[in-house]
């Protein structure tokens, strides 16, 4: 097993408190990130001793029921299935994810609506006051915004909580809490520096967010067997898609079988397509069930009609904005771009990050796109569109101008496009909020301000402290 990343710094030695109060939620974004010597450093004991202080590891915990989510992708999918599921059943619910797309509020939800600035600055007020109180604990961005989700999650105690483990599973803060539930949905190479290459060593890494004697659902027929393995030497209940759960059918009408948490079978048929993968929608299914709602056709097809996820399979009329930023996800966009009819042209505008698998993504998406659009991206671990141009080149793909940035890239696309031209925007969460963004703006909708702070792919800036994610989910 190949051994996740450990930092070489000592991230023992505590931050004191501001000078200052922050008193916007800019301000305290800019505060957090800026506390800890590093943006991404796994382990629990830093967290755990605050989250004890906050008294969230005793007493009644977060929620009445928790689910947690790992896997390389899928997480973000099944996280918002999960909680339009639970809604849609009567359950209040919490829900905590990343990486955030255009605000920082997306990584909070309760019963569905996003965090207040007043929430989140609460929750942040609460974990720095804990966290200075005795010997001071110095935490990443991500651990505390971690911390003050799962503060203001105890704080109102809802049904359901749902939780989207940030990179790897068992060092990754969410991991302090003992879900009621686990969920591993797929498991693939990404975050190699911090999780290794190996697909067994991986895979042990996110199993580990999964506990003994409690449930734990395998979303995915195609994980390595050391996910399966260890579930069943921790002696959790293994619910595995394809065995114990199963779906069939295809998008436009599928149908589901499973388990009830008494291990009685449930059988619900003819629903609709989620516009999610159908393997996270089934693995949502079987961990709903498994924390005791009782599923009810009716309730189940009222949630897939509602349910959404921004950047995932995101039409803007010829636009498809998806972050798919890692051969694994970039596969599963091209099957669905596949079943599509067949536009003219199919542009690409192409922006990752330095440290992802560009060569993966464009093997994966080449016989779905006819040209490219390469586009730099900016911050520490960015690429430039003149290293996305050779991997193009000598794949023999057709390559457009390079642009500067997404926006650059979108605004000369536009005036390019043919009456029967689409646009994909992928390869990475800063890629599709930039062009999000523009897009609210190109059709007239007020833009959505955008924090100074994002965190993205990792959380390297959590783990580049600004849009934490890729890794973090899809």
């Amino acid at each position: 097993m190949s051994t996740p990343h450990s930092s070489s710094h000592d991230s023992s030695a505590p931050q004191g408190a501001p000078n200052s109060s922050p008193e916007s939620l800019t301000d305290w974004l800019s505060l957090i990130e800026r506390q800890h010597p590093v943006s991404i450093d796994l382990g629990l004991e830093r967290v755990a001793e605050v989250a004890k202080r906050l008294g969230l590891l005793t007493g009644r915990g977060l929620a009445r029921r928790v689910i947690t989510v790992a896997g390389t992708n899928g997480k973000g999918s099944t996280v918002a299935l999960l909680e339009a599921l639970a809604l849609a059943h009567g359950r209040s619910t919490a829900g905590y994810t990343s990486p955030h797309l255009l605000r920082y509020n997306e990584r909070l939800r309760f019963d569905g609506v996003e965090a207040s600035d007043e929430a989140l600055i609460a929750g942040f007020e609460r974990v720095e006051a804990v966290r200075l109180q005795g010997a001071p604990v110095s935490l990443t961005y991500f651990e505390v915004g971690t911390l003050a989700a799962f503060w203001s999650m105890a704080e109102r105690y809802p049904d359901v909580a749902i939780l989207e483990v940030g990179l790897g599973g068992r060092l990754d803060a969410v991991n302090v809490i003992d879900s009621d539930v686990a969920v591993v949905t797929t498991v693939a190479q990404d975050h190699a520096a911090f999780l290794g290459t190996d697909l067994n060593g991986i895979g042990l890494e996110k199993a580990g967010i999964m506990r003994a004697g409690r449930p734990a659902v395998l979303g995915s027929q195609a994980l390595p067997p050391s996910v399966a393995a260890f579930a069943t030497s921790l002696g959790a209940r293994t619910h595995r898609l394809g065995e114990h759960f199963a779906r069939s059918g295809n998008a436009a009408e599928w149908s589901w079988q499973g388990l009830d948490d008494t291990g009685r079978p449930l059988q619900l048929e003819a629903f609709g397509d989620p516009g999610l993968p159908l393997d996270n929608a089934a693995t949502a299914l079987q961990a709903l069930a498994l924390v005791g709602v009782k599923l009810e056709r009716a309730r189940c097809r009222q949630a897939f009609d509602r349910v959404s996820l921004p950047g995932r399979m995101q039409w803007l009329g010829r636009w498809c904005l998806d972050v798919a930023h890692n051969p694994h996800a970039a596969a599963y966009l091209a099957q669905r771009l596949a079943e599509r009819p067949r536009p003219t042209r199919r542009i690409a505008l192409l922006g990752m990050l330095g440290d992802k698998d560009a060569e993966g993504v464009i093997d994966a998406l080449a016989p779905v796109v006819d040209a490219w659009l390469p586009v730099s991206l900016t911050g520490e671990r960015a690429r430039a569109a003149t290293e996305l141009v050779p991997l193009l080149k000598v794949r023999n793909q057709t390559v457009l101008p390079q642009a500067a940035s997404p926006r650059e890239g979108a605004a000369w696309l536009a005036d390019q496009l043919g009456e029967d031209d689409e646009v994909l925007v992928c390869g990475s969460f800063f890629t599709v909020a930039e062009v999000l963004t523009w897009c609210q703006t190109k059709m007239d909708k007020p833009p959505a301000a955008v924090p100074a702070q994002r965190r993205g792919e990792g959380e390297a800036s959590g783990q580049e402290q600004g849009l934490q994610g890729e890794g973090r989910s899809t």
